[in-house]
């Protein structure tokens, strides 16, 4: 049986099929700067294209031509695709301040990885708030690349995450309030400890760091396109990608968009609806901020302000936004772990399952399924952002270790 979903839907009065990916776009990501993010993190030990599993079963029990998962649960041994993100953005800024200081500009991200001027990097620190994943992959990147790192988590991150980020050797800072508060409090002690932010969302004057971490993000998108061109298959008709901030939906919606132009599929972006500042944002036709405790099992979408890069990007080129509640998140999670479909069991976290469940609530709603185009020959990409990143959370919603499901975890 699949989920029951309650659901929320707007379509985005701004969005336009047939507008080129412009200079506005541009500015933000693609070009030149994505090639040098790919070239950097394929070079990176460990690097290898996460998998694109097909969901036939399910697809069929869905009424669609075909659902495809990219399952980023095994990225770096991270068990998300903040790999990508994070680590590379910690790289990136530290190449450009040793650059600095040196008065070098021959620098590569081979010198960090050397350790030859860990003397250097280690006089840095690099700090920012986090919701799990991206603290974890900003505290792996420090530690890979040589400098110090201090991660701020607001009180519902679970302590199995907290853990998780310490293990890289970053200091973990708990504050009170949610995730937005998080980000201010980080903001401050750095300005005011000279630390270096690196974050996954962008606000008025900070701005060049995020667009390094949707770079790395893009990453993840022109694996998923390689693998389908590589199967022989057809591309996909429609993305269904979860929000948060908006950075991983912009930065996948901006590589199809700049690399497929008119050809590329219909974009919809989900969230939870105790957290879905991109939903309000659209319904508003501007950035809206989303207050309270934002209190949803989705701890990795549980974000109340608008990326505004994200929004450069979603604002023209998604169609549609959603909102689904946490129950059918959690069931999308067990659907997954099951095979019930004679599918291929998958590891997904909560937070990697917000696409998936929007696609089976829109297929299950006559008007959503007829404004966004889904009937029989639809073929839907997902993007598992997470694997299990809270073991002991994972086995009270599944009733199983993730070890115990067959996929990468």
């Amino acid at each position: 049986m699949l989920p029951r979903v309650r659901l929320g839907w707007t379509s985005n009065p701004a969005f336009d099929a047939a507008q080129p990916y412009g200079p506005a776009q541009q500015a933000v990501l693609g070009g030149a700067a994505y090639a040098l993010a790919q070239a950097e993190i394929a070079r990176w030990p460990g690097y290898a294209p996460t998998p694109l599993y097909a969901l036939d079963g399910l697809a069929r029990a869905a009424g669609v031509a075909g659902m495809l998962y990219k399952q980023e649960a095994g990225r770096f041994g991270l068990g998300s695709f903040k790999a990508l993100g994070g680590a590379y953005a910690v790289s990136r800024l530290l190449l450009r301040e040793l650059g600095s200081r040196l008065g070098r500009d021959d620098l590569t991200v081979d010198d960090l990885l050397s350790g030859e001027h860990r003397e250097h990097t280690q006089a840095i620190t690099v700090t920012c708030a986090t919701d799990g994943n991206h603290g974890r992959s900003v505290a792996w990147g420090a530690q890979r690349f040589g400098c110090r790192c201090v991660i701020y988590v607001h009180a519902t991150v679970s302590e199995g995450r907290k853990q998780a980020i310490e293990s890289y050797g970053a200091q973990v800072v708990r504050t009170a309030g949610n995730y937005d508060d998080s980000v201010r409090e980080a903001a401050a002690d750095a300005a005011r400890l000279g630390r270096f932010v690196v974050s996954d969302t962008s606000y008025p004057g900070y701005m060049d760091v995020p667009k390094d971490v949707m770079q790395g993000y893009a990453v993840m998108a022109d694996e998923a396109l390689s693998q389908i061109r590589a199967g022989g298959g057809p591309l996909p008709t429609h993305v269904f990608l979860q929000g948060g901030v908006g950075g991983l939906a912009a930065a996948v919606c901006a590589h199809f968009w700049e690399t497929l132009g008119p050809q590329r599929p219909r974009f919809i972006v989900v969230e939870p609806d105790r957290a879905a500042c991109l939903f309000e944002s659209a319904k508003a036709g501007r950035p809206v901020a989303v207050q309270g405790d934002l209190d949803t099992v989705m701890a990795g979408l549980a974000c109340g302000e608008v990326s505004l890069l994200a929004w450069e990007i979603l604002r023209p080129g998604a169609q549609a936004f959603l909102t689904v509640d946490d129950e059918a998140a959690l069931d999308t999670v067990r659907l997954l772990a099951s095979g019930r479909y004679g599918d291929t069991p998958l590891v997904a976290g909560e937070s990697a399952v917000a696409g998936l469940t929007g696609c089976l609530a829109a297929l299950a709603d006559d008007a959503a399924r007829q404004a966004l185009g889904l009937d029989g020959s639809s073929r839907v990409l997902f993007f598992g952002s997470e694997g299990a990143t809270d073991p002991g959370l994972y086995r009270r919603i599944v009733g199983r270790q993730p070890e115990e499901i067959g996929a990468p975890a």
